[in-house]
């Protein structure tokens, strides 16, 4: 029987990442996640979440997969961050994301 963690439980929306959880996440899954190490659970709000699991001594965090989260780590590196605190959830910004074709483009 496995023995219960007395972790802290944090759910990690993209726009709350930090550069310490982003470097974790980096850390633990170099090669990107996949469906086996997707985690799904419902919130309060009984709304079905995807997240991956990253944890340190004292927490463990469930960072919600997106898009944005896998662009960002993709394009990861630790000097972009070097200038912020490690908890400074305004370090990790949107990553580009491609315009669509569709959009007319204005000359």
């Amino acid at each position: 029987m496995k023995k219960p963690d007395n972790l802290k439980r944090v759910i990690v929306d993209f726009k709350k990442l930090t550069p310490e959880i982003l470097k974790l996440l980096v850390d633990k899954y170099p090669d990107g996640y996949d469906e086996d190490h997707i985690i799904e659970f419902r919130n309060a709000k009984n709304e079905l979440v995807e997240a991956v699991e990253v944890t340190t001594e004292d927490t463990k965090y469930l960072v919600k997969v997106s898009t944005k989260l896998v662009q960002t780590m993709e394009n990861y590196d630790e000097d972009d961050y070097e200038d912020f605190d490690s908890d400074d959830p305004e370090a990790v910004q949107d990553p580009d994301i491609e315009p669509s074709e569709e959009q007319d483009e204005d000359f």
